[in-house]
């Protein structure tokens, strides 16, 4: 690894303390190299909306020494007036002779005119060191800014052999602590957590995030697919540890909708989707309007199958632990009508593996081009 690239994995590894911070906005980082090669300023975004930027900080950091000073920066710098003045234009009067960054912005007000206004003012100016890497830190940010939309990560615990439970029922534990433990990061990421309405009532589940490392994480929405009223307003969902809300279609009854209100829960009703369940689809669309962006799915099987048949998963995070479990009633992380022929699955591409304690993290990106 050359100096220019430490210097923006840096960057990127700046970027990720604003982790379960930042939302709705991205998670950036920069520093500063004077011309001797000396770091000079460094900053993140670390959020609430209307915070100092990353590049700002670094500036703040820098003071007089940023000027003919190198900027790495893990995302373009912004050109417009929002929350906080532009970038570019603290950069420009700064005098940073040179800006390298590794992202385009993909919001449509940005979207290479910060590169170009630097460009327009003489600054030197590079882009997509590390592009990849930059882009997947910011996933859910580029999908809501461009459609709207959230961006779904579905996470599993499973068996090695696929399995989320025993034919008993037993599931607790499948996984390591350790892999418990990384799985509160991706709570801390996501913006809203959804599970379905057998989940909440054979679990009871918090959907809190509890880790110290991500104790500072602004709480995500619990959401509850519940098409017909079978969860009672009742139990660890229903606390004021984190907002709730509950997706529901005409088939609940008025008395149950009136319940889960009363606790403090927002209600949304929506259609039916084909199997009479809760439109995924216009859940997810209520969710954007809401500018959730990142969105947990948790659980349960038949969810996980409603969300790959309506095509509209875009990751698949799976802890898989070194046991075997088996029996043909033990129910795997996908359940439903399952796709058939085996050609016409949901095809994927690995994105990252690796060792969590004993366990495998299986990162896998959903093509919805099937």
């Amino acid at each position: 690894m050359d100096e220019h690239e430490q210097h923006m994995r840096r960057a990127l590894d700046l970027a990720e303390r604003g982790w379960g911070k930042v939302s709705p906005n991205p998670l950036v980082g920069a520093l500063l190299v004077a011309p001797d090669g000396d770091v000079v300023g460094e900053g993140w975004y670390e959020g609430p909306r209307g915070a100092p930027h990353a590049e700002v900080r670094a500036l703040a950091a820098a003071g007089s020494k940023a000027r003919g000073a190198t900027l790495y920066c893990s995302l373009e710098p912004c050109v417009h007036q929002g929350s906080t003045p532009p970038c570019t234009d603290a950069l420009i009067e700064a005098g940073v002779a040179r800006v390298v960054v590794a992202a385009i912005d993909m919001n449509p007000v940005v979207d290479g005119r910060g590169l170009a206004r630097l460009r327009e003012a003489g600054i030197e100016v590079e882009a997509g060191l590390l592009a990849d890497e930059a882009h997947h830190l910011n996933d859910a940010f580029e999908r809501h800014v461009t459609t709207g939309l959230p961006f779904v990560v579905m996470k599993v615990a499973t068996s090695l052999d696929g399995k989320t439970a025993a034919a008993d029922g037993s599931s607790k534990w499948i996984s390591s602590e350790a892999s418990r433990a990384d799985a509160h990061g991706l709570r801390a990421w996501a913006d809203a957590i959804v599970v379905g309405s057998r989940t909440v009532l054979a679990d009871d589940p918090s959907l809190t995030v509890r880790d110290p490392r991500w104790s500072d994480a602004r709480p995500a929405i619990r959401v509850i697919v519940d098409s017909a009223g079978r969860v009672p307003a009742a139990g660890n969902v229903f606390d004021d540890s984190a907002p709730t809300l509950v997706a529901t279609t005409d088939r609940a009854p008025e008395i149950r909708i009136r319940e889960w209100q009363e606790t403090g829960a927002d209600v949304v009703v929506v259609d039916r989707d084909v199997a009479g369940g809760v439109s995924l689809g216009d859940l997810l669309g209520h969710l954007g309007k809401r500018d959730v962006q990142g969105v947990l799915v948790e659980g349960g099987a038949t969810l996980a199958w409603s969300f790959a048949r309506d095509q509209l998963l875009d990751r698949v995070v799976a802890y898989l632990a070194p046991t075997v479990l088996g029996g043909a009633a033990a129910p795997g992380m996908v359940m439903g009508a399952g796709f058939t022929p085996v050609g016409s699955g949901l095809r994927c591409t690995f994105e990252r593996i690796q060792r969590i304690g004993p366990d495998l993290k299986v990162e896998a990106r959903v093509h919805r081009d099937r």
